[in-house]
């Protein structure tokens, strides 16, 4: 199948479900940026449950701004928030520290533009994984596509409805399986076993 589907924030488990089933993958670059999405927070699974990691951003000049016109905000430390929390979520998890030197090298870079940042963790989840995953960009917006399956809303968190199957994470005693966070879930509790699993779930579109 060819797919068209959002860069995001270190993308959910749905995402990655998505793309590594997918044969050809189109990166939406034009549609307009909307908040209290997946284009700069993710889920990880943290001592007390689901916890978001919230990317700031810059206010724009103009009320509905390109998604990749988005910049970063740096008026606090969100970057050392941001490991922090995944050191403490995964630290005791299989496989964090096999890749931890990578993610931390990633959190020492400052990109201006937040869709820099969300296909620089594109290239890094694969790496780690192993594999790749070669995307092609849109150069124009288009409402509605019909030589794509368009999986944009996916994007969008909570209208993300998709199940998956249970595997180990680090305080599952605690609070049961959580499903569909952060693609870093799956590999750091599975490393890159996880690829057998992604191609095993079924995405709904």
């Amino acid at each position: 199948m060819d797919i068209l589907i959002h860069p995001s924030y270190f993308p959910s488990i749905s995402h990655f479900v998505a793309m590594i089933q997918a044969d050809k993958i189109t990166f939406e670059m034009d549609d307009n940026f909307q908040k209290q999405t997946n284009r700069n927070r993710m889920y990880i699974y943290g001592a007390n449950g689901t916890q978001l990691l919230n990317i700031p951003i810059k206010k724009g000049l103009e009320h509905n701004q390109k998604y990749k016109d988005v910049r970063i905000e740096y008026d606090f430390n969100w970057r050392k928030q941001h490991f922090k929390s995944l050191e403490s979520a995964y630290r005791t998890s299989p496989f964090f520290e096999y890749f931890e030197d990578d993610f931390r090298s990633l959190y020492d870079k400052k990109y201006e533009f937040l869709l820099d940042l969300n296909l620089e963790t594109h290239l890094l989840v694969t790496d780690s994984f192993g594999i790749q995953l070669p995307f092609e960009k849109t150069d124009e917006y288009h409402k509605q596509v019909t030589n794509l399956i368009d999986l944009r809303p996916l994007i969008d968190g909570k209208k993300d409805t998709n199940q998956f199957e249970p595997y180990t994470q680090v305080f599952e005693e605690k609070y049961g399986f959580i499903n569909n966070l952060s693609i870093l879930d799956l590999l750091f509790n599975e490393g890159r076993y996880g690829i057998d699993y992604l191609k095993k779930q079924a995405i709904n579109f």
